[in-house]
């Protein structure tokens, strides 16, 4: 029975966390020195607490919950958008989550934080280059050239997963620090 209820309360807290990490996409902006439509969110802040509390699958989770309810919020307008979110938000917390899991400590957060960016930002240059800049250029009804391709993507999608990377390392560290002491509980607690 207790893990019964100990599974419930791992569930909803996950389920809180997602939608936590949907108002937070809601609360968007762009770079000024990069196309429009890359914006920055904090959506990835709740996922991470997940992923470090329980498991790099509960941040998959948390991850998974925000972009299917910010699908069903905005009436599917940009599906392929919302596939980029999810697999750039896994791409940047499993990492992270892996390295803290294995090494536990704020080095290996910081280790982990550099892994993710590295990790994100490769996984969606060639994610843009062979599956998301060919359905857009598709939908669109553009020509893109490899060459075109390649150019937006070193131009735009890497400058800005970097840059979202680090905003949000900035932001989630000092975060990180002072939840410490809840995010131990919440580990002992659930393991």
């Amino acid at each position: 029975m207790k893990k019964t209820s100990s599974n419930l309360t791992k569930l909803i807290i996950l389920s809180l966390f997602g939608t936590i990490s949907m108002v937070l996409l809601f609360l968007n902006f762009p770079l000024p020195f990069l196309p429009p439509y890359l914006k920055v969110d904090f959506g990835e802040v709740p996922t991470l607490l997940a992923a470090l509390i329980f498991s790099p699958m509960a941040g998959v989770i948390v991850q998974l919950i925000k972009n299917v309810l910010y699908l069903l919020f905005t009436g599917a307008a940009d599906p392929v958008g919302v596939f980029a979110n999810f697999v750039a938000g896994v791409s940047f917390v499993v990492p992270i989550a892996m390295v803290y899991h294995r090494f536990k400590g704020n080095k290996s957060l910081v280790s982990g934080l550099v892994t993710g960016t590295i990790i994100m930002t490769i996984a969606m240059g060639f994610l843009n280059f062979y599956v998301l800049l060919p359905i857009y250029s598709g939908i669109m009804g553009w020509e893109m050239s490899d060459t075109a391709m390649l150019s937006a993507i070193f131009a735009g999608v890497v400058p800005f997963n970097i840059v979202k990377s680090i905003i949000v390392s900035i932001l989630f560290i000092p975060l990180f620090v002072k939840l410490k002491p809840w995010i131990k509980q919440k580990q002992t607690a659930f393991n």
